[in-house]
């Protein structure tokens, strides 16, 4: 197994799910998914039959009803973490709350057919990080944007020492 390959777990329509292996970004060919599968052969997946991809520190093979372990699904409070704290509505699962990365990125692969990564509310269980295809998405809300407070003290104290020198 390369360096760059990680354990995720596939869940797909109609609530199926396949284990195996991909790389935390690039995985994405011509609408397909190139998962490893545990052991060892390519399976391709039609991007529009995934429903969520959990990069995980466990299979949990033995567990074929939540294998994820995801925990929570939404933030009992205000998240630790820094990014765009949103809410995710599917069709075949119940919402998914998470933090994303704010870019410019983030935005050109959710209004494009490809989806956005999350980092779930509980970072101590099995999953790490969850991948939802934006065929998956009924709805997205965006709750906040969460910054270190050590970012807001910065620019108010630019902001107010920009008075001083000023005749």
């Amino acid at each position: 197994m390369a360096a760059a390959q990680k354990k995720v777990i596939l869940r797909v329509s109609g609530g199926g799910l396949v284990w195996g292996y991909l790389p935390q970004e690039g995985f994405l060919r011509d609408g397909m998914v190139e998962l490893m599968g545990v052991d060892g052969k390519i399976i391709p997946i039609d991007i529009n039959e995934v429903r969520a991809i959990a990069y995980v520190r466990d299979f949990n093979l033995d567990d074929p009803i939540d294998p994820e372990r995801l925990g929570r699904r939404s933030f009992s409070a205000r998240p630790r973490g820094e990014g765009l704290w949103l809410r995710l509505s599917f069709n075949e699962m119940e919402p998914l709350e998470g933090l994303a990365e704010f870019g410019l990125g983030m935005m050109d692969s959710l209004v494009g057919e490809q989806g956005v990564f999350l980092t779930p509310p509980d970072t101590r269980g099995n999953t790490l990080r969850v991948f939802v295809p934006r065929a998956a998405i009924r709805a997205v809300e965006v709750l906040g944007y969460v910054t270190a407070p050590s970012k807001k003290l910065a620019k108010t104290k630019a902001e107010g020492q920009a008075g001083l020198f000023e005749e």
